[in-house]
């Protein structure tokens, strides 16, 4: 499952240091911001990310807000083309975003897990930023996360970031909906990454926003070449 954002992002560069097939990525852009189980800002931007990655993409759309008809969409599409397992980012506090899902696929026979069960997020928030990726915040509903939206997370602000986690209440990694992301650039990008040239942000109240792209171009970087 990829939204684009840093956790199913990360859940790549999980897989791939498993030695895991990766038969494709599965994203849903819903029409509505009220879905239970998928990310709205920027998801249609994946295949971008997707092309960069060399990885076989499908983009969907959702239309409902209840996780069980959420989740039957994924089940469709899953048995359309087979899997093992379905993998989801971040650490597994999504409950209802998992449950829902793993009860999708049990008839299925196929497993449904987080990448990163069991992970303290801060630690993985933090390499994740220390890895090289870049984290662009594009979906806030939590007090004290409207002054991060569209900016970019980095070593250098990172920590004001947890202390406003510590002082509003939200989850450091954003799980549980308080905010969304999406991934510009990273290792598992190789000397791609995307450069996001015109956007705005539209604020629903003090406390929810996101930002849409207008315009996004993938450019390549220069090999760097080790001198002797």
């Amino acid at each position: 499952m990829f939204s684009g954002g840093k956790d199913s992002t990360y859940a790549i560069d999980h897989c791939l240091k498993q030695g895991w097939s990766i038969e494709y990525l599965l994203s849903v852009k819903p029409t509505r911001k009220d879905c239970y189980l998928f990310h709205f800002a920027t998801v249609e931007h994946t295949p971008k990310q997707a092309e960069i990655l060399g990885l076989k993409h499908i983009l969907t759309t959702c239309d409902v807000a209840d996780p069980k008809l959420e989740a039957d969409i994924i089940k469709k599409i899953v048995e359309k083309n087979p899997v093992d397992a379905v993998v989801l980012g971040g650490i597994g506090l999504q409950e209802t975003q998992l449950k829902s899902l793993q009860d999708a696929m049990r008839p299925l026979g196929i497993e449904v897990f987080a990448a990163h069960a069991g992970f303290d997020h801060e630690d993985l928030f933090r390499n994740m930023i220390k890895d090289g990726y870049e984290i662009i915040v594009t979906q806030v509903a939590s007090d004290g996360l409207m002054q991060w939206l569209g900016k970019t997370i980095n070593l250098a602000n990172f920590d004001k970031l947890f202390a406003d986690s510590r002082k509003y209440g939200f989850h450091i990694g954003f799980e549980g909906g308080y905010a969304d992301s999406f991934v510009c650039s990273g290792p598992i990008f190789g000397n791609k990454k995307l450069i996001i040239e015109q956007s705005e942000k539209v604020v629903d109240d003090a406390y929810c926003g996101h930002i849409v792209v207008n315009k996004m171009n993938v450019v390549e970087l220069p090999l760097i070449q080790n001198s002797q």
